[in-house]
């Protein structure tokens, strides 16, 4: 089994939701753990649940890096439990890092420890997210990268990152043939300027890719893609106005069936299906967004992380450990030079 270091003091809820969540871990899977942080917090939390002391491990890391901290200053000087946490892996103490804690430090911390896959020009931070299904046995998560790790990127960057998640959609969502998109402005191969264009031409030109074209923004709810491509700041605009129409689509739903008794019989009518648009838009199930790019992998989880999230997260890790994610990227990179 995997062992994966985790950033206990990581995310709004540290320690106390991360160590629980990977207490859940230790006792429904053979998961090695191994919680990174103030080891007092840690241990306090530990004798207040059940686990399996067989599949924890603890590393003593006397700092954290806080969620408004500047990430380059704070991965630089501080001694923290997310840096320790990924040097680990460097060091091959464990195989895969899973943090709530500040993304740009993750990203940062990850470029300071770890190697970038031969030929990869830069890391992506990848996403799932829910969509719909356009026929039988589609997956009901899509995936799109980058959503943070870059602000702006080249054409070759964004035919690297379709590679990547590729190769992760294959690996851990088990799509045999994913089809990719590249998000733009409309769906003619000359859209966008001359950086998408030229984007579009390579991909096109890639056997190893099941390219679909341009999608627009329209597509991403639909399941007309199964990877989407794009750069950095559209795709975290793109994933958080995801997550702030589903908060506010359950705050009114919510609301509503609190002011009139008509409005709560309408509602539940509606439940079933307010019931699954929840469940689409519940992170909690999802795990985490991976950085890809590297010869190791980082999970990172949402900030507000649950001990469940971070459960899932864990399992994700290892999951993707066990499938061999950073090599699948690395083969299909060496086939398309």
């Amino acid at each position: 089994m995997p062992t994966i270091a985790v950033d206990a003091m990581g995310g709004d809820r540290a320690p106390d939701e991360v160590v629980k969540g990977v207490a859940q871990v230790s006792l429904m899977t053979g998961i090695e753990s191994l919680l990174v942080g103030d080891e007092r917090r840690i241990q306090a939390v530990l004798e207040g649940v059940s686990y399996n002391p067989e599949h924890i491990a603890i590393l003593h890391a006397r700092d954290a890096i806080g969620m408004a901290e500047e990430p380059r200053e704070a991965v630089k000087r501080k001694d923290a439990s997310l840096v320790a946490a990924v040097r680990a892996v460097a060091e091959g103490r464990a195989d895969a890092v899973v943090s709530a804690g500040n993304t740009g430090a993750c990203v940062l911390a990850c470029a300071k420890h770890f190697r970038l896959l031969r030929g990869i020009r830069r890391a992506a931070l990848a996403s799932v997210f829910p969509r719909q299904r356009e026929h039988a046995g589609q997956d009901a998560l899509a995936l799109m990268l980058d959503v943070g790790a870059t602000i702006r990127c080249e054409a070759e960057e964004l035919v690297q990152f379709a590679i990547m998640g590729n190769a992760y959609a294959r690996r851990v969502s088990k799509v045999s043939s994913p089809a990719v998109g590249l998000l733009n402005m409309g769906s003619e191969e000359t859209k966008g300027g001359e950086l998408l264009a030229e984007a579009h031409r390579r991909l096109r030109g890639l056997p190893s890719i099941n390219f679909v074209g341009n999608v627009e923004g329209n597509d991403l709810v639909r399941g007309r893609a199964d990877v989407i491509v794009c750069e950095g700041l559209v795709g975290n605009v793109a994933l958080k106005l995801f997550e702030g129409i589903s908060e506010v689509l359950y705050d009114l739903t919510s609301a509503a069936g609190e002011r009139r008794i008509a409005w709560r019989l309408g509602l539940r009518l509606l439940s079933r299906g307010i019931g699954r648009l929840r469940a689409l838009t519940d992170y909690t199930q999802y795990g985490g967004a991976p950085i890809l790019g590297f010869e190791h992998l980082l999970i990172k989880c949402h900030g507000r992380s649950t001990a469940r999230a971070i459960g899932n997260a864990v399992k994700v890790a290892a999951k993707a450990v066990r499938d061999r994610v950073p090599a699948e990227i690395a083969d299909t990179l060496a086939t398309t030079r």
